[in-house]
Parts: C-alpha cells; sequence; structure tokens
C-alpha cells in the first residue's frame, strides 16, 4: 500500500495535543457542561456592539476577509499609539506563536520557557524541532532572573514569558519586565504574552516601545473581550520582525466577520470595563468559595483563580475528576508543585453557583 512519506521530525512527535477541548469532554460524558469553568474564556460574552457588527458582516460572508486587515490593524495601532507597521494580526496567539516559531526556530535551535507555563507554545517549537529548556516556578511566579540566565547560558532563539501568568495568575509588575527586557542576551527574541493583561491591574504592563527588536507582544480578544471562537489575536514588534509575518503567514487566515467583530469591540471599551468589574466580583466570590472549602485561591491578575488544594498533585487530579463527573469544566496545571491545584475561569454568577453546590460534593468523593 502506498503511504505519505512523512518527515522523520514528524514521525517523532508524540501522538498528542496541548489540550483536550470542552467539546471533546462534552461527547466523552453525553451530556453537557452544567458549569463550563475550565478553558479561560469569558461567559460574559461579547459587546453588544460587536455582536451586531458581525451580524451585519455575515451578509457579506461569501467575501474573503481583507488579507491586510487594515481597518481593525490601524485601529489598533492608534489604541496602542505605534504605528500599523508594527501590528501583525493573527489567528489567536496561538497563530502568531506558531508563526514567530517559524521563524525563528530549525531543528536543534535552543529555546527557554518555564517548566508548566502555557503547553501549546512547547507544541509549536517540538514541531518545528527545537530543543526546549525549562526554568522552574519560584513560589508560584515564573523566574525572570532565571530563564534570562538559561537563555544566556543556551543562546536561545526565544525566551517564552507569559505575564499575567497561566496557569498559575500570577505576574510582575511592570518593572520587572522592562528590566527583563533590558537584559534579554544578543540573539534571542523575548517573546511576552500579555494574553491576561486587561484582567491585571495598572503597572503591569511596561510601556509600549515599538522600535525594541528584543521584544514582541501578543494580546488578544478572546480573554476579557469575550470573542475567544473567532481566534482574533495580534502582535506587537519592531517594523522589521513584524514585516517577515507577510512572508509566511496565512493571508486570508482572518474571515470578514472576525475583522468586523474584533474591530467593533475594541472601539467599545465601555463594555470591556463592564467585563472588568464583573471579573472582580466573580474573583472575590471563587475566593470565598475556595476559602469555605477549605482550599486556598491564590491571588490572581487574571479571569481565572488557581486554587491550592493543599495536598498532592494526585489529590487535584482526583478532584478534578470529580467536578468534570458531576458536569463541571476546570483544568489544572500540569506540573509539580504547581499541580497540587485546580484553575476555575471568573465566570457569570450562575456558573459560580453551580461550582459552589458542587465543590463540596467532589472533596467528600475524594476523601
Amino acid at each position: 500500500m502506498n503511504t505519505p512519506r512523512y518527515t522523520e521530525l514528524l514521525q517523532s512527535l508524540p501522538a498528542t495535543v496541548p489540550f483536550v477541548g470542552p467539546e471533546a469532554h462534552m461527547r466523552a460524558a453525553g451530556r453537557p457542561f452544567a458549569a463550563r469553568l475550565g478553558a479561560n474564556e469569558s461567559g460574559f460574552g461579547p459587546s453588544p456592539r460587536a455582536v451586531a457588527a458581525m451580524q451585519a458582516a455575515a451578509s457579506d460572508v461569501w467575501m474573503y476577509g481583507d488579507s491586510e486587515c487594515h481597518d481593525l490593524r490601524h485601529a489598533l495601532a492608534a489604541y496602542h499609539g505605534v504605528g500599523a507597521e508594527n501590528i501583525i494580526i493573527g489567528e489567536g496567539i496561538d497563530g502568531l506563536l506558531g508563526l514567530v516559531v517559524r521563524m525563528l526556530v530549525d531543528k536543534g535551535d535552543p529555546v527557554v520557557t518555564s517548566d508548566g507555563a502555557y503547553p501549546t507554545f512547547n507544541y509549536h517549537v517540538a514541531g518545528f524541532g527545537g530543543v526546549l529548556h525549562k526554568v522552574p516556578y519560584r513560589d508560584d511566579h515564573q523566574d525572570p532572573a532565571a530563564l534570562l540566565t538559561r537563555a544566556e547560558e543556551t543562546g536561545a532563539k526565544l525566551l517564552y514569558f507569559c505575564n499575567p501568568d497561566n496557569p498559575m495568575g500570577s505576574w510582575h509588575s511592570a518593572r520587572i519586565v522592562q528590566r527583563m527586557i533590558d537584559a534579554v542576551p544578543d540573539g534571542t527574541l523575548l517573546v511576552l504574552d500579555e494574553a491576561y493583561v486587561d484582567a491585571a491591574p495598572d503597572g503591569t504592563a511596561p510601556a509600549l516601545n515599538p522600535d525594541d527588536a528584543r521584544v514582541i507582544r501578543m494580546r488578544t480578544f478572546s480573554k476579557l473581550y469575550g470573542m475567544a471562537g473567532l481566534r482574533v489575536g495580534y502582535a506587537i514588534g519592531a517594523a522589521p520582525l513584524i514585516a517577515m509575518f507577510d512572508r509566511i503567514r496565512n493571508h486570508f487566515g482572518m474571515g470578514r466577520i472576525a475583522q468586523a467583530g474584533a474591530l467593533a469591540a475594541l472601539q467599545d471599551q465601555a463594555w470591556l470595563a463592564h467585563v472588568q468589574a464583573q471579573l472582580d466580583r466573580a474573583r472575590a466570590h471563587l475566593a470565598q468559595i475556595a476559602a469555605d472549602n477549605g482550599l486556598h485561591a491564590l491571588p490572581s491578575a487574571t479571569n481565572f483563580v488557581t486554587m491550592d488544594c493543599g495536598r498532592d498533585g494526585d489529590f487535584a487530579r482526583a478532584l478534578l475528576r470529580e467536578l468534570m463527573a458531576r458536569d463541571v469544566f476546570v483544568r489544572m496545571p500540569f506540573v509539580a508543585p504547581m499541580d497540587r491545584c485546580i484553575r476555575v475561569s471568573a465566570g457569570p454568577e450562575a456558573d459560580l453557583q453551580v461550582f459552589a453546590r458542587v465543590l463540596p460534593e467532589a472533596l467528600r468523593a475524594c476523601a
């Protein structure tokens, strides 16, 4: 039988994906979730203006989207006070991470990240043959000094750093992040993933310097803008770096409806402020639920709350299974010692009430 001649690299990769999606879990269970609190989506929904813009664009969906994302790109540039040449738009931060890795990583090239940080980045690095060098977290935070040291030691092409952090919800101040940018070794690009920055306190993100070739900064409409299903992310970086994306990106990857929705969402900052207020209340409620059940909610600058179960990873995994068996979708960190925790998205009150009701039952089942 004739078979495709797969590359040696492809055949060496494990048959895994970074995450099992919530829909796959529901298909396996044969029923929907009672509370969907695992993917860090915004259950508060998108701006009504964005919904209206997408509805209006639907009748034109027979046309491809603007391959340059001109209107959205220029609106983002104006919003951030940078040039349009400093903005690239792509299929979520995940898609942009894949492009950055493709641009810079050849087989065997060193890449540095934190052990237990966002696994999709690692997935892309493995897919292009890069070699991951991982640094442990320190006190539930990524460790900037250790990351920089490892990047210097290995001659890393890329250094991945998420601030605020997924999966722990922790964060570093803008002052520390700027010191990290200033100390990036020659020949290393810092990939600063700021997916959760809209949920963070003031003073978390350093000032944008679009001409700084040492760093590329990633943002998204998937979190507080409530548009995870559209897959719209963007990166801000030095113009020569941003121009390189045109050599490899999917030029018609952003559909018309997605562009229209993201543009309208960006223009409705009042809705973003409304969601931020809802998020503050949800995080406080989750912290109270955790305390009521003998768990400890870690401080969060994201749209989720990570809860320390006070035991080991086996206990947290058992608790996760019991919650899922009761149709409550949550996730957890994958790597010790962070895997002592579960991670719960800060969602609408109705979902949090379900979680509050089910959590004691799940804990008793794990006793």
